[in-house]
């Protein structure tokens, strides 16, 4: 049981053996909706599952984890002029999410981590950490991929700071996760209008301090930003392997964390 590291591989018998002080149960949540011209709507999900995947191959075997099932539709509301795009509202992702905790904790483990490949979920993974805490007294941690950093001088300074959407960061993980869903003659430089707002405005941003509510044509109207063309392969392995070591010193932190800390 222990080479094990998929919620839905156990048998039911075999949770009660599971130590709930030191388990952690990930749960990966993504989106489908649109990439652009040159990568496909599963590209969250993609990039969720293939840093999950990345993640597994360097995990000590120390330490315990279950994956539990890719929620592979999140709120992508500010995508929905593009088809393709599916979206949950708000209410509902807290609703559906909060149960799958309710389903963590009767399975008598009590600390799990959102690992989210969609920025449109941050929000929402925020409520469902403190409504899992309030109500059942979890350790959630919530976590996006990026925030572990990036290879320093892998790109350009576009892309670190508007770069956000299907840009080269995310082709490259695709050019490196699932190569044969990738257009590169569609890929291109997506310029973005909050990089002219910075020109003009002292803090109004779409995305920031102060950001507002944007959809995907108010940053550009091919719904990406950033240099797609500047993607390659090796980018995105490198991306990955850094991004899965970040998460695995997370994961070593939530499980080295004693809940007994908790209030």
């Amino acid at each position: 049981m222990a080479s094990r590291r998929f919620w839905a591989e156990l048998k039911s018998s075999e949770f009660a053996a599971l130590d709930p002080n030191s388990t952690v149960a990930i749960l990966p949540v993504a989106a489908t909706e649109q990439h652009g011209p040159h990568l496909p709507v599963l590209t969250d999900t993609a990039i969720g599952e293939g840093l999950i995947k990345t993640v597994l191959a360097r995990l000590p075997d120390d330490l315990g984890v279950l994956v539990l099932p890719t929620q592979t539709i999140g709120k992508s509301d500010e995508h929905l002029r593009s088809p393709g795009t599916i979206t949950h509202s708000a209410d509902n992702l807290v609703r559906i999410w909060v149960e799958i905790g309710e389903g963590v904790h009767r399975a008598g483990l009590r600390k799990m981590v959102i690992a989210n490949s969609h920025g449109g979920n941050i929000d929402v993974i925020g409520i469902l950490a403190r409504e899992l805490r309030v109500r059942l007294g979890m350790l959630v941690v919530t976590t996006q991929w990026r925030r572990f950093g990036l290879p320093a001088g892998l790109y350009s300074d576009f892309d670190l700071v508007h770069g956000i959407h299907a840009g080269d960061i995310e082709t490259s993980l695709m050019l490196h996760f699932r190569p044969d869903l990738v257009d590169m003659s569609k890929a291109k430089l997506f310029p973005s209008k909050a990089a002219e707002m910075e020109k003009s405005y002292k803090h109004l941003r779409p995305i920031g301090q102060h950001g507002f509510g944007w959809i995907a044509q108010d940053l550009n109207p091919d719904g990406a930003v950033g240099d797609a063309s500047a993607a390659n392969a090796e980018k995105g392995r490198l991306t990955a392997e850094h991004q899965a070591d970040g998460f695995i010193a997370l994961l070593r932190d939530d499980a080295r964390f004693p809940l007994r800390e908790l209030a």
